[in-house]
């Protein structure tokens, strides 16, 4: 409950000395003015309320509600870590507006807060409090809203640290603090730049320039006089930290220009910072369900997830989140399109391999497959998406036309683990078993483009060396070039006779950058006898944040027992 005295005597120490005559009317009329008794009573009445709920009916209370476009709420991210900064015009309302706009999109949210909040208990699962006036447990809120985008939580940040005054330039937030900034370097998280508008009274304004804590005091009083009030509220494109964290850049210089960014949202005006297109909102879970249950099964996992075969058609919501969970995932690796989803025409004429997991209602994982054949016999050579990335002469096509050719490989995050990429070899082997003429495996496998240089170039020279082809009929288009100091090198380290052995020493090279090696290069490698993989030729995708590809042909009848065993329950 709401004990106004016990506040001011916490915030206040010097009013404990004053003599009762003093004190007594000051309490009163701070009683008044901060709507204790209102307070508590709407506390009673609601202390049983979730903390979503109990937003609900405050803003309810006082029929307060926000304005926000469809475009603009498409770009608060409906998952993974992020930074939500905003100016602070109103203190307590403008907060539960933002809180319950994001809530709408993603339920994992917390807010950064002064302790008055605090006493509103049924909010306190979504609360961060910070006390702006002692600065007292700061570091506690601080490790707490690390916690939380370690575990891949929004945090609403209102970076000034109280609310907006009066200036020679209107009604504006004071200079931003650097605690967020802190939190999303500790983190790697992006930023979501917000705009909220509305303004409080011209009293507080004016009591807030005579003396600045009283405007504080007022803030609830405040509050009760936004009734049926639709605060106007833009959201920006998320703005990557390495764009952000600019090293030429000081802090200083970083939160003003950020703090404009903010307000230049308002006016529609061009963002001062490089952003980031976001993710597309997932599609409905029903609707995915009632559409996958017209695709082919062709197996269920050990885990007992169903392994189907999706074809292409219009206005698919299956496509559509298929393209969401692709550029999810690459992006988490450092690659993706940039757009709000992967995807493109050659999804038009390519089957979809996935894993539904039925019980949380959620695609696993998916390959995109075609047969090389059909696709040469239905749209040439250009249908075929290996033709956009290597020169694919007619001897090599012809060669491998009882094959597939296989892509856009991946395991959504949630589903990350020791054995996440079995999920999609399950499914392969399904559709091997289902398709038995299938003679070759063929498709571009990435790298990425955020492994360290001398990384990349020690992968591509191992993998060039034990696995290369030298004459194969395919050359890359824009080909990855390993210097001649990584060549040196590489003479040096490896024995060039023993793939296992060359293997282990490519492990120790790569955990010095800080990096393993890709599971898809180890699995295939992994998975045919001597001679039944190969790394044709390696090539930079420009248009897939310059991955490198490599173009791997896989002979089926050389794949392991064993790994039949596994995969095909042969």
């Amino acid at each position: 409950m709401l004990d106004i005295e016990r506040l001011i005597d916490d915030k206040y120490p010097a009013l404990n000395g004053r003599a009762p005559l003093v004190r007594q009317p000051a309490m009163g009329l701070l009683r008044r003015l901060m709507h204790e008794d209102e307070v508590n009573d709407f506390l009673a009445r609601h202390r049983d309320a979730g903390p979503f709920e109990f937003v609900d009916h405050v803003l309810e209370h006082f029929r307060f509600s926000y304005m926000a476009s469809a475009r603009d709420r498409c770009n608060i991210p409906s998952e993974g870590r992020v930074v939500i900064v905003a100016n602070h015009p109103l203190g307590t309302l403008d907060g539960l507006a933002l809180l319950k706009l994001v809530g709408e999109v993603r339920r994992d949210v917390k807010v950064m807060v002064n302790d008055l909040l605090w006493e509103f208990v049924p909010l306190r699962p979504l609360l961060l409090p910070v006390d702006n006036l002692t600065g007292k447990g700061y570091r506690k809120t601080a490790r707490a809203g690390n916690e939380a985008l370690m575990a891949e939580q929004a945090v609403i940040v209102f970076p000034a640290g109280e609310v907006s005054r009066a200036g020679p330039s209107g009604i504006k937030d004071g200079p931003w603090l650097s605690g967020f900034l802190h939190l999303a370097r500790k983190t790697n998280a992006p930023i979501l730049p917000v705009h909220v508008g509305g303004r409080n009274s011209a009293l507080f304004y004016s009591l807030s320039m005579i003396y600045r804590p009283l405007g504080g005091l007022l803030l609830v009083n405040e509050m009760f006089k936004k009734h049926a009030m639709d605060l106007p509220i833009r959201i920006g494109e998320p703005i990557p930290l390495a764009r952000f964290d600019l090293p030429t850049l000081p802090n200083r210089t970083k939160l003003k220009l950020l703090r404009k960014h903010v307000y230049r949202l308002a006016k529609n005006r061009s963002p001062l910072f490089v952003t980031e297109r976001p993710i597309a909102h997932p599609e409905p879970r029903q609707a995915l369900r009632a559409e996958l249950d017209q695709a082919q099964c062709l197996g269920m996992t050990k885990e007992g997830m169903r392994i189907l075969l999706h074809d292409y058609r219009a206005d698919s919501v299956v496509m559509r989140e298929l393209g969401r969970l692709r550029e999810l995932t690459f992006r988490r690796v450092g690659e993706g399109t940039g757009e709000h989803r992967d995807l493109d025409d050659y999804d038009r004429h390519y089957q979809h391999l996935l894993v539904w997991d039925d019980k949380a209602m959620e695609i696993a994982g998916a390959y995109r497959l075609a047969r090389v054949g059909e696709v040469l016999n239905t749209h040439g050579v250009e249908g075929l998406y290996s033709a956009s990335l290597f020169d694919c002469s007619g001897e090599w096509l012809a060669s491998v036309g009882e094959g597939i050719e296989l892509g856009r490989s991946f395991v959504q995050p949630r589903y990350w683990g020791r054995r996440s990429l079995d999920l999609l070899w399950f499914g392969i082997g399904a559709y091997l078993k289902a398709n038995p003429s299938i003679a070759w495996m063929v498709g571009p496998v990435s790298l990425s483009n955020a492994i360290p240089r001398a990384a990349l170039e020690l992968l591509v020279y191992y993998y060039q060396h034990y696995y290369g082809a030298n004459e194969s009929g395919v050359r890359a288009r824009a080909p990855f070039r390993v210097s001649s100091a990584t060549v040196e090198e590489a003479s040096a380290l490896f024995c060039h006779e023993d793939a296992v052995a060359d293997f282990k020493v490519l492990k120790q090279q790569l955990g010095m950058h800080g990096v393993t090696v890709p599971a898809l290069y180890k699995h295939y490698t992994e998975l045919c006898t001597s001679g039944g993989v190969q790394f044709l030729d390696f090539s930079v995708d420009a248009d897939f944040g310059y991955c490198v590809d490599g173009l791997v042909r896989v002979e089926v009848a050389k794949v392991k027992a064993k790994k039949r065993a596994r995969y095909m329950g042969e």
